[in-house]
């Protein structure tokens, strides 16, 4: 046997001797097992020579001999020789599981790593690159993290033995695995990063990817918790814990969160963020008694955001103001100054990514101009599933012309992979009709990029300011032409081209408080075939509600309940004795019950006369269900859409306010579209006349059902295949335009 010191001098350089390299780069591993044998034998005190023998084997496929062939030169040392051939086998094993990585065979290199811990079971840095591969390769369980014993190792490490790098590199990834042992590896991981925030920074993106890639909330919860643990106040966790507690329903917790969010802000920007959580939360459980005092905070802290040039805002807490923007066209129908608001905020994403060089893009703009290709239009939406958006686009798939048209889908923020095209939904109404359907993450250069890839001539965006993401990409301008649909009231960004309206959303007057050119299609924005409606399963007996009495209905979630709309309601109830009301939509059923039985007291209507439905099991029941209605109670400032539209399809009057902005005279455009006037409120006093005189007048109402029923043979509202042509020819005019003005 070679000296120790010997033997560590010649294992400096643990490569693969030059006589055998060209066998390695051919994978023919018996030669070097064949040279190995022969190096062994000529020259038996060169224990390197037994390293590389047993690595031949294994790389060979004959683990046996591979262990047999360590384990037996070993056996022949003292303990201070085995510490340090220990060692260089361990080096060896090492290095040569990076090659295999590197020339493509990480299975190979798994295989090797896992021979490395039986070797040396405490070897932390080997257990995280074997973590890190058994999860590329889809191999890996979190209980793998307790048979290695890989986090009671890292509680005793010291971070100078650690490659920090690679640690960063699988704690992102662990966490994605649903499982306490998942979080314990994570606490064990913590007191390793100099910077404990930088450890949030890495692990919270990893919550919203859990909660809204893959609908496992309450591990998201876990997640954001554990965040807390490292930072009880962290801004940006406690925002997103309390978004997802509202999505688990859980709207205490929510409030909760959302009030500790903004104690604990201290900036303009975050005290701005903060609150608009705080309101979107109250709002969304129904607790609208405690709003006001939250909703005029907001518009102060809205109102100093705007006027000062000098703040900075990082780019989430722009893209999470956008969604924010929103929510004043649900406290007020004010068109100038709503708009005013929102296209600022959309200004500070549209800067952001100017001045941001890692955001700015130079997209191709070598759009062939020809008029016999295809003209490629790209929708863009979160929404193409079980979604309002959703229902309600779908058609212009169904007929959408593909000689003229090549139609591309971008489905954000959702599982990587195809896994999400596999969706019933989407697979029955999307996947067939279009030409290419994109599933992709939620980071909006990559996005951008793939769309500009792709040289759609038309981006078409269906999410507006409902979802950061989206206002994001379209900033970025990966394509053309841009326009804006369906989704919201336009985001006012100056990088989208167009709005699509029609007469009645948006008359003439209103262009000047929008950036993006409002389009006008010439009777809807929107149209659909129908809907499919299920067996209703609710029953005036069930409700303990007399045969005779007229049922007014109002089905919309805690958002939209503003208290002067339901104030509204209760008088069209009081004013019609025998009549009751129904309620229904997500909110928290207890706060929302609360706030109608003190409004309705208020008001002087018996609050026995309210009856709280629960949600139907699914859309199609809901349809059903709204059968058993006489009359349905829009609301305001904030109408009803695919609700509305809904209901006109079952045939049931509708009673409606008109405001000024968008969101306020969806349900105008629909009556207007299938040739109702019956209904229609310029004021509060004609929303409560109307109210009272369909729920008194049993033969106006078969009038207005009879009129519904009719206009399905012939409004425009009910025949997509038209408005699918009325947007194609928008489509080619825009087209048009562009190529005129690149010539």
């Amino acid at each position: 046997m070679v000296p120790i010191v010997a033997a560590a001098n010649k294992c400096k350089n643990m490569d693969w001797h030059s006589e055998v390299e060209q066998h390695i780069i051919s994978y023919n591993y018996e030669k070097v097992v064949e040279f190995y044998e022969q190096a062994t034998h000529h020259e038996p005190d060169e224990i390197v020579h037994c390293w590389y023998l047993g690595l031949a084997y294994l790389l060979w496929g004959n683990e046996e001999s591979a262990q047999a062939t360590w384990l037996f030169t070993m056996a022949q040392g003292n303990e201070a020789e085995v510490a340090q051939w220990s060692n260089d086998l361990i080096t060896i094993l090492d290095s040569e599981a990076d090659r295999q990585v590197q020339v493509g065979h990480p299975q190979t290199s798994l295989l090797i790593r896992h021979h490395l811990r039986d070797i040396c079971p405490e070897q932390i840095n080997n257990l995280l690159s074997l973590a890190l591969l058994s999860i590329e390769q889809q191999n890996f369980e979190p209980q793998a993290l307790e048979e290695w014993q890989l986090t009671t190792l890292l509680l005793t490490a010291s971070s100078t033995s650690i490659d920090l790098n690679l640690l960063f590199q699988v704690l992102p990834k662990v966490i994605e695995f649903p499982s306490q042992l998942s979080l314990d590896f994570a606490a064990a991981c913590v007191p390793h990063f100099a910077n404990p925030e930088a450890c949030i920074d890495l692990i919270l993106p990893i919550a919203n990817k859990t909660a809204y890639h893959f609908r496992r909330i309450p591990y998201a919860v876990a997640i954001a918790k554990f965040c807390l643990q490292i930072d009880p106040f962290h801004h940006q966790t406690l925002n997103k814990l309390s978004q997802y507690y509202l999505e688990l329903l859980n709207y205490s917790q929510a409030i909760e969160t959302a009030q500790l969010l903004y104690k604990h802000s201290e900036s303009l920007q975050a005290k701005f963020i903060a609150n608009g959580t705080l309101l979107a939360t109250l709002m969304q459980s129904g607790s609208w008694q405690l709003v006001p005092q939250v909703a005029e905070r907001q518009k102060t802290l809205l109102k100093q955001v705007v006027s000062d040039q000098e703040i900075n805002f990082p780019l989430n807490r722009i893209r999470e103001a956008l969604v924010r923007s929103g929510l004043l066209f649900y406290q007020e129908d004010n068109l100038k100054e709503n708009r005013f608001y929102c296209n600022k905020i959309s200004q500070l994403l549209e800067s952001y990514v100017k001045n941001q060089p890692s955001n700015s893009l130079s997209f191709s703009s070598t759009h062939p101009l020809d008029k016999t290709r295809r003209i490629k239009i790209g929708y863009i939406a979160h929404t193409f599933r079980g979604h309002s958006v959703g229902w309600l686009c779908r058609w212009i798939f169904q007929h959408h012309n593909r000689d003229l048209f090549e139609i591309r889908i971008y489905f954000i923020n959702r599982n990587q992979g195809s896994q999400n095209l596999e969706n019933p939904f989407f697979r029955d109404w999307f996947q067939p009709k279009v030409d290419f359907a994109h599933s992709l993450g939620d980071d909006p250069v990559e996005i951008a990029q793939q769309i500009n890839e792709d040289k759609v001539d038309i981006l078409v965006d269906l999410d507006s300011t409902t979802l950061n993401i989206t206002c994001h990409v379209m900033a970025l301008k990966p394509a053309p032409i841009q326009v804006s649909w369906l989704g919201f009231d336009a985001p006012g960004l100056s990088t989208i081209d167009y709005f699509i309206a029609d007469p009645y959303v948006l008359p003439t007057n209103t262009q000047e408080h929008y950036p993006e050119k409002i389009w006008r299609l010439p009777q809807t924005y929107i149209a659909v075939d129908g809907f499919e409606v299920d067996i209703p399963t609710l029953r005036r007996e069930q409700l303990e509600i007399p045969q005779n009495s007229v049922i007014y209905i109002s089905s919309q979630s805690g958002m939209k309940r503003h208290p002067n709309a339901v104030r509204l309601q209760m008088q069209i109830i009081k004013a019609v004795p025998d009549s009751y009301f129904l309620i229904k939509g997500q909110s928290d059923q207890a706060t929302i019950q609360t706030f109608f039985r003190q409004i309705a007291e208020d008001e002087g209507v018996n609050p026995q006369r309210l009856r709280f439905l629960p949600r139907d099991p699914n859309e199609f029941v809901h349809r059903a269900n709204l059968a058993i209605a006489d009359v349905v109670l829009d609301t305001y400032p904030y109408n009803g859409a695919t609700t509305t539209l809904e209901t006109l399809w079952m045939g049931i009057p509708l009673v409606t306010r008109v405001g000024e902005q968008f969101a306020a005279r969806n349900s105008y455009t629909f009556m207007k579209n299938v040739g109702i006037e019956e209904g229609i409120a310029w004021t509060d006093e004609e929303y409560v006349e109307w109210g009272i005189r369909l729920g008194q007048d049993e033969a106006l109402r078969r009038q207005v059902a009879w009129k519904l029923k009719q206009s399905r043979k012939t409004s425009p509202l009910w025949n997509a295949k038209q408005f699918t042509r009325e947007m194609e020819d928008a489509y080619q005019q825009m087209w048009e335009i562009y190529a005129k003005e690149q010539t």
